[in-house]
C-alpha cells in the first residue's frame, strides 16, 4: 500500500470533525499553506492586460505553480502556450498547463505536450474536456485520447510530468453515478497521476466526505480543494447549474441584497472563502488552488487571511532590527 498522507480524513479520525469545526476559525494563523493559482489564456489585448496585472498582483504571495486553461481549438490553444511561454520567459512562477482530450489526434496531443517539456514545463494538468458542439454530449474524436486515464497513460510516455487530474466532490455533471466517478477518478490516478484538483464547492461537509470516500476507495495522492473567490454571486450561480457545484440556501441569502453594493458584496466573499480554507486547514488540508478567473483581489485577501505573505525584503528586515533591539534591551533591564 502507498504512504497515506496526514490528511483531513486522518485528522477526522482523530479528533472528531465537531471539535475541530468549533475551533477552526479562532485557531492562529496558519503558516504551512500552500496555493496554487489557475489563469484563463486572454482573448483581447485589454483582457491580457488584466491578466498579467492579476499575475503580477498574486506573485509575491509564491504560488507553489500556476496553471494556464486550454481551450479546443487552434487559437485558444495557441493563446495558452502563449501564456505559459510568457510566463516561464517573465516570471520566476512554475506554470501548469493544461492539455484537454478534445477535437485532436493523440499525435497532436503528444506534439503539444513534447513543446512543453521543451520548453520547461513539467507541470501538466490532465482533463478530458468539455463537449465542444451544441449537443453537449462528449465524443472521443477517433483518432484521440478517449478520457483522462488515457491522456495521463501518453503522458507518461512523453516525459516525467508531475500530472493533476479533475476531481469532482459532487460528482461529474455527466457520470451514471457516484461510484462510477469515483472509479474514474481510480483509473486517472492508476494511469500515473500525481494529484486530483477538486472542482469548487461551497458546502465543505461534502468535501470532507468525498476524501473519505476517495481513501476508502485506495486512492492515496493528494487531493487538492478547488477554491471559487465570489467576484460576482449571480454569474457563479448561473455557472454552478451548469457545472454540478451546488449553491447553498445560506449561500444565497448571505449574498442577498448585493448586487448593487460592490464593496460589501467583495468583504462577504472575501470573509466567506477564508473561512472555509480555515476550517478545511483545520481538518488537515494545507494546499489551495484557487480559480482566480484573472483577478487578483479576492484571492490576494484570502491568501493575508490564511497566512500567506509576500516574503519580507532585506530592507524590510534592516528596518524592523533597531525595534527587535529595543525590545531585547527593554527584557534585558
Amino acid at each position: 500500500m502507498p504512504n497515506v498522507p496526514t490528511d483531513n480524513l486522518h485528522q477526522v479520525a482523530a479528533f472528531g470533525r465537531a471539535a475541530i469545526s468549533g475551533t477552526s476559525v479562532a485557531a492562529p494563523l496558519p503558516d504551512d499553506v500552500e496555493v496554487s493559482f489557475e489563469f484563463f489564456p486572454p482573448a483581447t489585448d485589454g483582457a491580457e492586460d488584466r491578466l498579467w496585472n492579476s499575475i503580477q498582483r498574486l506573485a509575491p504571495l509564491n504560488p507553489k505553480y500556476v496553471s494556464v486553461t486550454y481551450g479546443a481549438g487552434g487559437s485558444t490553444r495557441e493563446r495558452t502556450h502563449s501564456t505559459v511561454k510568457r510566463l516561464l520567459d517573465e516570471t520566476d512562477l512554475l506554470p501548469a498547463a493544461h492539455l484537454t482530450c478534445v477535437d485532436a489526434t493523440t499525435g497532436e496531443i503528444d506534439k503539444v505536450a513534447q513543446d512543453y517539456w521543451d520548453m520547461g514545463v513539467r507541470h501538466i494538468v490532465a482533463l478530458r474536456g468539455d463537449p465542444q458542439d451544441t449537443s453537449g454530449v462528449y465524443k472521443p474524436h477517433p483518432g484521440g485520447y478517449a478520457f483522462a486515464c488515457d491522456l495521463v497513460s501518453g503522458l507518461r510516455q512523453i516525459g516525467d510530468f508531475n500530472i493533476s487530474v479533475g476531481a469532482y466532490p459532487e460528482v461529474h455533471p455527466e457520470a451514471r453515478s457516484a461510484k462510477a466517478d469515483m472509479d474514474n477518478l481510480k483509473r486517472k490516478i492508476d494511469a500515473g497521476a500525481d494529484q486530483a484538483i477538486t472542482q469548487y464547492f461551497f458546502d465543505t461537509d461534502v468535501y470532507l466526505r468525498f476524501v473519505d470516500q476517495a481513501r476508502a476507495a485506495g486512492i492515496w495522492v493528494p487531493i487538492i480543494p478547488g477554491i471559487m473567490p465570489i467576484h460576482n454571486f449571480k454569474k457563479v450561480a448561473n455557472f454552478s447549474k451548469r457545472c454540478g457545484a451546488t449553491i447553498p440556501r445560506w449561500l444565497i441569502d448571505l449574498f442577498d441584497g448585493l448586487e448593487d453594493d460592490p464593496e460589501t458584496h467583495k468583504l462577504v466573499a472575501a470573509s466567506l472563502v477564508a473561512e472555509q480554507c480555515r476550517t478545511l486547514h483545520a481538518f488537515g488540508d494545507k494546499q489551495f488552488h484557487f480559480y482566480t478567473l484573472n483577478q487578483a483581489d479576492l484571492t490576494y485577501a484570502i491568501c493575508h487571511m490564511l497566512g500567506v505573505r509576500p516574503k519580507p525584503t532585506a530592507g524590510d528586515d534592516d528596518r524592523a532590527e533597531p525595534d527587535n533591539q529595543q525590545s531585547k534591551k527593554q527584557k534585558a533591564i
